[in-house]
């Protein structure tokens, strides 16, 4: 049993490992980029203006609906992330705290709310450029982050 643990946590060692190697080869193909290229592409329909724009929607049930899906799917979509890495890579638990959001007994309007003033503290041309799951889990963390 002990020999197929230690395989196992060699091979999430591995994984760990090529993925950074990967990220650092995006990284360095990345700068290698002329300056005024375009910008990457977000997805119109899910960038941070446009879910910003859906929660704002208060009085309209289908978008609040459509609003509170979203930004529960990213919030659960992070934290089972968060739990992967925390059980399968050996990750100092100071790591894990340090990525993980401290939501219990936060209400997701609340968590709506604040997205929604935080939107309103960047430029909408920015926004629109933003994937809405960078802009719900920065305003998570910065609302939310575990001490």
């Amino acid at each position: 049993m002990k020999r197929n643990l230690s395989a196992q946590a060699a091979g999430a060692a591995s994984a760990l490992l090529a993925a950074a190697a990967l990220a650092l080869a995006s990284q360095a193909h990345a700068q290698q980029t002329v300056a005024n290229a375009e910008p990457p592409h977000t997805d119109p329909s899910f960038s941070a203006y446009s879910l910003s724009q859906l929660c704002q929607q208060k009085t309209d049930n289908v978008a609040q609906g459509q609003c509170v899906g979203a930004v529960r799917g990213i919030i659960h979509g992070y934290q089972y992330g968060v739990l992967f890495l925390g059980q399968r890579a050996t990750v100092p638990n100071e790591a894990v705290q340090r990525v993980a959001l401290c939501l219990s007994g936060t209400p997701v309007a609340t968590i709506v709310d604040e997205f929604v003033a935080d939107t309103h503290q960047v430029d909408d041309e920015a926004l629109k450029r933003t994937p809405a799951e960078v802009a719900v889990l920065g305003s998570v963390h910065m609302h939310h982050a575990c001490d």
